[in-house]
C-alpha cells in the first residue's frame, strides 16, 4: 500500500530588499520615462527587462541620464508592492523638492489647486495629471497633513509627478491670501454653496481653487479666506464625487471656451 504523498514544498517568497532613506522606487513607463526627462531629478538606479528597455527606449531616445540594469521580471517583487503595475521597469530616485509658488506663478497664470487635507497619494496623483492636461500652474499641498511623494501616486499621475510644479506650504489660508495679493480670485469647492462653478467663475482673472479632504470638506479657515464658495451642479442620486474627479470637472469648467 503506498504511502500518503510528499508534502509540497512552498517556493521561499525573495527577500525584501531595503529602500536607501530619502529615495523613492518610481514604477510604470510613462511615469519613469518623464522623471528621466526631468532635470531635475536626482537618480540612483534604473531597473528593466529586456521588453521595457525596447519599450523606454522607443518612447525617450538614448542616451539616458543613467545606466540601465537589466533584470527578470520576478526582481520588481522583491522592493515592490504586489499590486504595482510596474510593466517590467521602475527607477530609483530622490523625491523632487517642493517648488516656491511664486516662481510657479511666474511661469504660468494658469488654474491653481490647493488641496486641504486630501491626503490619498491616489488622489492625489489623479489631482496631478488633471492639472497638467488642463495647463494648471500648480498644485498646492500643506507641508503636514498631506501625503508625501510615493510610488502610487506617480503612477496615479501618470508621469505630471515631473510636469506639474508642487508647492507645499505651511499655512494655506495665508496661501490664499498670497494669491489673492498677487490678483487670483480664490474659491473653494463646496457642494452647499449657493453659485455653480460656472456662474461664477470670472472671466477677467486667474482662478485659484481649494479642494477639501472627501469626508470633511473644507475647513473653516480656508472657507472664510476664500473670496466665494462654489459647488458643481451634481444630480442628487450621489452624494458628492471623488475629490480628484471634482477636481478634473472644475479644471476643465474653468479653461472651457464660451
Amino acid at each position: 500500500m503506498a504511502g500518503p504523498a510528499p508534502a509540497r514544498r512552498e517556493k521561499a517568497a525573495a527577500p525584501r530588499e531595503k529602500t536607501e532613506p530619502n529615495t523613492l522606487w518610481l514604477y510604470g513607463l510613462h511615469t519613469v520615462a518623464a522623471a528621466l526627462a526631468n532635470p531635475q531629478r536626482r537618480l540612483r538606479r534604473l531597473l528593466l527587462t529586456t521588453e521595457a528597455e525596447a519599450a523606454l527606449a522607443e518612447r525617450l531616445p538614448r542616451p539616458w541620464k543613467i545606466q540601465p540594469e537589466r533584470v527578470e521580471r520576478g526582481r520588481f517583487q522583491t522592493f515592490l508592492t504586489e499590486d504595482a503595475v510596474h510593466q517590467g521597469i521602475a527607477l530609483l530616485c530622490e523625491p523632487l523638492p517642493p517648488v516656491p509658488l511664486e516662481d510657479a506663478l511666474a511661469r504660468s497664470r494658469g488654474p491653481v489647486l490647493l488641496l486641504d487635507q486630501v491626503t490619498d497619494p491616489r488622489n492625489v496623483g489623479a489631482i496631478l495629471r488633471s492639472a497638467a492636461a488642463f495647463g494648471a500652474a500648480a498644485v498646492v499641498m500643506q507641508d503636514r497633513n498631506a501625503p508625501p511623494e510615493t510610488g502610487a501616486m506617480a503612477r496615479a499621475a501618470v508621469g505630471a509627478l515631473d510636469s506639474v510644479p508642487v508647492a507645499r506650504e505651511v499655512n494655506l489660508a495665508r496661501t490664499i491670501q498670497t494669491l489673492q495679493r498677487a490678483g487670483y480670485w480664490v474659491m473653494g469647492l463646496d457642494g452647499d454653496a449657493n453659485n455653480t462653478l460656472a456662474e461664477a467663475r470670472p472671466k477677467d482673472r486667474p482662478v485659484a481653487l481649494v479642494l477639501g479632504a472627501e469626508d470633511t470638506g473644507l475647513r473653516r479657515l480656508q472657507r472664510e479666506t476664500c473670496d466665494e464658495l462654489v459647488r458643481l451642479p451634481i444630480s442628487g442620486a450621489v452624494e458628492s464625487l471623488n475629490v480628484s474627479v471634482a477636481a478634473s470637472v472644475a479644471l476643465y469648467e474653468l479653461v472651457r471656451k464660451d
